[in-house]
């Protein structure tokens, strides 16, 4: 069994405890990860201060050519990688959308990020002065990961805060530590010492995060109230913040569809990575002429996806990454059960020997049921009739997350249309969950603040500083 280090100034950390990580396929010990401490934590933070001042000074370009290295790097080391994320994640690795994938999304997002600019912008040059507006590194981020996309989520937040000349402290999910820690000791072969450090351990290390005066940003993906106590936290010392927080997206299928052709698309917007994603689609709400055809289209499709251990032949679903995730959708699916809907597909299981849950599929008629109103990060997903289009959007729109939505139509203008009056920060057509390294990615309402990806996302780890002249 492996045991993992911490990196702190270029070196690693050895922590006084360690904490085991379990498969959640196997529930068998992974590896042991650090469990930090305070004292851990302000030496780290320590360092990474210490680096800020040399980092932030590096020209631009070199920036980049260290990030290409670590691109680089990664895609050598994406085989060993894949199979921590694998071993602690429960995603297949070979699956079209498991860990694999996940370690060519985490590259690509490297490399495209290194080929951003921060130019210099003139903002006044005649007879009356010259006004320049710079970007300038906002000191050390602060970066806590979840359990879902353990790298890639990583790489989002470490890559642009780097390039822009901050250093970065990753504190990954006590779920999934270990491909995160192991990533950061291969970025720190090619980084100057001390721009990206790594702590893990419990709950207590964010809240610490959350309300050190000497971290000057936090980048923060998980759950919506997580992220409520993170900015309040943050709020002492007016922390920069971006948050990407929990979603419950919807779906709307239009009556022109043909359910046989969309059914493997609606299928992968709700399940990727067993719905384990942000951004899956997490409702689905069909034109009640098409209604009964989708629901049998969309199960016929379930049934083909075979559900198994991360390293089978063929699994291209795995397991619920923990207990409490796997009780929080087995319970939803009962109450939903409980409130009217009627199981397709699956359902909830009475014995709990183990994470994997069933594909459920779950036809619901009414708005107000606990598997619509509430997020399910898992493989559950309650299908809704309507009758118009107006009803579409009006109960798409009745939630309190804004992170992403989708409309499904052969008329791509009408479809356009209606994309634009979903409350939402990113809305796909005829897919579902497509986020790309080049489109600016984030929520509204209780689904975040801020974005990331693209210019956007780079500026979001800068600070504007005029110069008149």
């Amino acid at each position: 069994m492996t045991t993992y280090s911490l990196m702190s100034g270029g070196e690693k950390l050895v922590t006084a405890k360690t904490f085991s990580v379990i498969n959640p396929s196997t529930m068998a010990t992974v590896g042991e990860s650090p469990k930090a401490s305070i004292e851990d934590l302000n030496s780290i933070i320590k360092e990474a201060r210490k680096a800020f001042t040399s980092w932030s000074t590096t020209p631009y370009a070199k920036r980049q050519q260290y990030i290409n290295q670590i691109a680089d790097t990664l895609e050598t080391h994406s085989q060993e990688l894949a199979s921590i994320i694998t071993q602690e994640q429960g995603k297949p690795i070979g699956a079209p959308l498991g860990s694999m994938f996940e370690m060519g999304g985490a590259v690509a997002w490297t490399r495209y990020t290194a080929s951003l600019e921060l130019p210099v912008k003139v903002l006044q040059d005649d007879e009356n002065g010259h006004i320049e507006l710079h970007r300038r590194p906002i000191g050390v981020v602060a970066s806590i990961t979840p359990w879902n996309w353990p790298v890639m989520i990583a790489i989002w937040h470490i890559i642009p805060a780097i390039l822009a000349g901050n250093t970065v402290i990753c504190k990954p999910s006590p779920y999934t530590p270990l491909s995160t820690l192991r990533m950061i000791e291969i970025m720190n072969s090619i980084l100057p010492k001390g721009v990206v450090s790594s702590i893990s351990g419990g709950d207590e290390l964010g809240a610490a995060i959350s309300d050190h005066s000497d971290i000057d940003k936090i980048v923060f993906t998980g759950s919506t109230e997580t992220g409520k106590k993170v900015m309040s936290s943050s709020s002492k010392s007016l922390k920069n913040l971006t948050l990407e927080l929990g979603g419950n997206d919807a779906g709307i299928v239009l009556g022109d569809c043909n359910p046989d052709e969309i059914a493997p698309g609606l299928f992968w917007g709700a399940f990727i990575n067993n719905g384990q994603t942000c951004a899956a689609m997490k409702r689905l709400y069909v034109h009640r002429s098409i209604y009964k055809e989708v629901c049998d289209s969309l199960t016929k499709f379930a049934k083909s996806v075979k559900m198994g251990d991360g390293f089978a032949d063929g699994a291209e679903l795995g397991p619920i990454q923990n207990k409490m995730q796997f009780n929080i959708v087995n319970q939803l699916v009962k109450t939903s059960i409980q409130q009217g809907g009627k199981v397709l597909l699956g359902g909830p299981l009475d014995s709990e020997e183990s994470l994997f849950f069933p594909i459920t599929l779950i036809a619901v008629e009414k708005n107000d049921n606990a598997l619509v109103q509430h997020e399910q990060f898992g493989p559950a997903l309650p299908i809704i009739p309507f009758d118009t289009v107006e009803e579409a959007i009006l109960l798409a729109n009745d939630s309190s997350a804004g992170l992403g939505g989708s409309v499904w139509s052969n008329d791509k203008q009408s479809a356009a249309k209606i994309a634009g009056q979903m409350e939402c920060g990113t809305v796909w057509i005829n897919k579902h969950g497509a986020i790309q390294p080049n489109a600016p990615f984030g929520g509204i309402k209780s689904s975040g603040l801020g974005v990331e990806f693209g210019e956007e996302g780079l500026l979001a780890n800068t600070t504007i500083q005029c110069i008149f002249s």
